[in-house]
């Protein structure tokens, strides 16, 4: 091997003291002056509320629909600081139009609801009109936004389930678009892509970029609108016709969703609690003294959101009795613990 020069030596010495005296002194400079988050792993020092979604539900002024914003908004809080939790601020987006009296207890959002008769009593249809309104007119801080509904209780805290520009949304099992390809074409021509580009959805819950909201939601008006006024659209999808409306928008902008069945359970056909994040109460709960499902029969006990049309249900409801699953059991003393808590809990004198 041949010899290194000396010169050569003495010139990298040189040259490595020197970049060691440039490093340290940087170093202690950013330690002794008020700079040094500059100086820190750029991924380390992004914002801690970089993910943090803002959680907004449409609601009305009737009282069965104010009891249960008021359990809905009990769980939020309890989860919001919940370690996993990328819970920001929370918005009832009011869409009768006026103050009720809740305005103190939740923060609402105030909007106009369609003009009359638009809707044809299908109240649902206020939703996007709603959702339109308050991303043009509100404040929102965060980047993202939860779309959920009353009848939603947190059971655990719920992390941002989106990822990019691609939101997280449930999968229902009865919003199938291939099933009815020939109505959804009518909304999703051909040019546009497969049925199967629209997801099985609805628009709650799901977690969405704020931006991609705003650029959904009036083509989910219009959308709605259009199908609640075709027949045959209007009598294939019923109930749920909201929720194609929302699907089909998704889809019209090239948006596809995340599909997380542990978003959220619905008994009493799910039966379990485990790692899911939200009970949604939609579906009646009857059972007979074994245990028993009595679906589509009043059972000897129980549980059910419409048996309270006109106010709210009483405090320290019975709980079911043994044998049924524990997913009823979990609403049942979630409804308990929040009637517990919340005050002036007034229950209606009848309700039936």
């Amino acid at each position: 091997m041949g010899r290194v020069s000396p010169f050569l030596l003495v010139l990298l010495a040189l040259g490595f003291s020197f970049a060691t005296y440039n490093l340290l002194t940087l170093v202690i400079r950013y330690k002794t002056s008020g700079e040094g988050a500059g100086f820190s792993d750029p991924v380390i020092a992004m914002p801690q509320n970089v993910r943090k979604y803002h959680v907004a539900l449409t609601a009305t002024d009737a009282p069965y629909s104010q009891w249960q914003c008021r359990i809905m908004y009990y769980w939020y809080k309890k989860m919001k600081d919940a370690p996993g939790s990328d819970m920001g601020k929370f918005t009832r987006v009011l869409h009768s139009g006026k103050a009720d009296n809740l305005m103190d207890e939740i923060p609402t959002f105030i909007v106009d609801p369609l003009p009359e008769g638009l809707d044809r009593g299908y109240i649902v249809l206020n939703r996007p009109w709603a959702f339109v309104q308050w991303l043009e007119k509100a404040t929102i801080e965060e980047d993202y936004i939860l779309m959920a509904e009353p009848d939603h209780i947190f059971v655990n805290p719920l992390p941002n389930l989106s990822h990019g520009d691609n939101p997280a949304a449930f999968p229902f099992f009865y919003i199938k678009p291939t099933d009815h390809e020939s109505v959804v074409r009518k909304y999703y021509p051909k040019d546009k892509g497969p049925v199967t580009d629209v997801d099985p959805i609805g628009n709650s819950p799901v977690i969405i970029k704020k931006t991609l909201l705003e650029e959904i939601s009036p083509t989910w008006v219009n959308v709605s609108l259009r199908m609640k006024d075709d027949p045959e659209t209007d009598k294939a999808f019923g109930w749920v016709l909201e929720m194609y409306a929302y699907a089909v928008a998704s889809a019209l902008h090239g948006v596809r969703h995340i599909l997380r069945k542990d978003f959220m359970i619905q008994p009493p056909w799910d039966l379990e609690v485990g790692k899911t994040f939200i009970i949604h109460y939609t579906y009646g709960c009857d059972y007979d003294l074994t245990g028993k499902l009595t679906y589509g029969k009043i059972g000897e006990w129980r549980f059910d959101k419409r048996s309270y049309l006109r106010g709210p249900p009483p405090r320290n409801l019975s709980l079911p009795p043994p044998g049924v699953p524990e997913s009823v059991v979990r609403l049942v003393k979630s409804v308990n613990e929040a009637t517990a808590n919340i005050p002036g809990w007034e229950p209606a004198e009848s309700n039936n």
